[in-house]
């Protein structure tokens, strides 16, 4: 095997439900998001660098706080509203991860959520530019009251779907949200390269290194060709 060639190895899972995560785990919408958290820290007087390391996969008032930790609450949410409003409006560069269509194809009859850290709106403005069906179980920002790397938006989709936790399987690629998956009992298949250093369960680059069977009995199989 030359230096050059990245050895894979296959993984099986099963589960019950599972809970996917939007922004860089369905949706690649990277250069959204990058272009409106560095407006939004060159106008507070912050390195753009260093405040990209902690924005995905938290609500914006969450990340407002850990930038910017001694401004009140208050300030932070009114700013969020303004930054979902901007997030929303931008959809330019807005596509699905790279097998996103088949995977969501072939879970469409299975037991399955969206659990994102973005509003109703901009999960539905960001579902749609990239040409995904919007699940029918979803958990937005408006039905948690703490956002990841709290277990809230994950126990509450485990409820909603009526599944223990333990038989839930999160897809996720940030470190807030493999945190939030860990936190609530499940295990956790890491998508993409910003997941590998946050030890998921499983890690594949993308959802097309993902095959989900369902078996008679309702249990799903996700058999993950995964990098050794």
């Amino acid at each position: 095997m030359s230096a050059s060639t990245t050895a894979r190895t296959t993984v099986v899972l099963t589960a019950k439900a599972l809970l996917l995560d939007m922004d860089g785990t369905l949706v690649n919408s990277d250069a959204v998001v990058e272009r409106c958290w560095r407006e939004w820290a060159v106008a507070h007087g912050l390195d753009p660098q260093e405040a990209l390391k902690v924005v995905h996969g938290r609500q914006g008032y969450a990340t407002m706080a850990i930038l910017l930790p001694e401004r009140p609450m208050e300030q932070n949410h009114a700013e969020n509203a303004e930054m979902l409003a901007r997030e929303t409006a931008d959809t330019d560069g807005v596509v699905p991860i790279e097998g996103a269509p088949e995977f969501m194809a072939a879970i469409a009859d299975l037991q399955h959520a969206l659990v994102t850290s973005a509003d109703a709106t901009l999960a539905g403005a960001r579902m749609t530019a990239a040409g995904l069906p919007m699940p029918r179980v979803r958990v937005t920002a408006e039905s948690v009251g703490a956002s990841k790397p709290d277990p809230e938006g994950f126990l509450k989709g485990a409820a909603e779907l009526g599944v223990d936790p333990a038989d839930c399987i999160v897809f996720e690629d940030s470190a807030a949200g493999i945190a939030a998956g860990q936190a609530a009992g499940m295990r956790v298949v890491g998508i993409g390269p910003r997941a590998s250093a946050h030890a998921p369960t499983a890690l594949v680059p993308d959802l097309r290194s993902v095959r989900v069977d369902a078996t008679p009995d309702g249990t799903l199989r996700l058999t993950l060709s995964t990098a050794a």
